[in-house]
């Protein structure tokens, strides 16, 4: 067996550590993007999900101002923390409207009086329907909606603290 033969096995494994490394130092983009960006947000017309509250439709999502179009439950842990991070939003003059998926008026209600109510509007969808033609897979999820009513960015998850100045300067390029 020549020499370099039996160095071989030596080279191989640090060319398979090395690689590791560097997928660990350097993670894939775990990010999803949504195929409806740059698209209309699709028509529809929610039933209002609270009482005495406006109900939603698509053409409330197109009058001239860029929203903050937020998709959540009652029943979801982490809408419950995104909800501060919302209501910091709308003090800073955005414009949020929500879709409650699959939820109950009272439970609704409570989850508000809880948390607080950063909402504008908020429309029902019971059977997850316009969920499902948004593109999204859970709760919470958040989309920029341009004044023309086209969507600009999905926001999948909780939109934390941190994200707030990516989301002011999304919504800003949205005008």
């Amino acid at each position: 067996m020549s020499r370099a033969l039996r160095f071989a096995p030596l080279v191989l494994l640090v060319l398979v550590v090395g690689a590791l490394l560097w997928r660990l130092a350097t993670p894939a983009d775990t990010s999803v993007r949504s195929g409806l960006e740059g698209q209309p947000v699709p028509s529809f017309t929610l039933d209002t999900a609270l009482s005495g509250k406006p109900a939603l439709s698509s053409s409330d999502l197109a009058t001239g101002e860029p929203r903050l179009l937020n998709i959540f439950a009652s029943w979801c842990v982490p809408c419950a923390t995104e909800v501060k991070v919302l209501q910091e939003l709308k003090a800073r003059g955005v414009k949020v409207d929500g879709i409650a998926i699959r939820d109950r008026p009272d439970d609704l209600a409570g989850f508000l009086a809880r948390h607080g109510d950063p909402y504008e509007r908020i429309g029902a969808d019971p059977q997850s329907a316009l969920q499902i033609a948004l593109g999204s897979s859970g709760v919470p999820e958040s989309f920029i909606v341009d004044g023309k009513g086209i969507i600009r960015k999905q926001h999948i998850g909780a939109i934390e603290a941190s994200d707030v100045p990516a989301i002011l300067k999304e919504l800003e390029q949205a005008r």
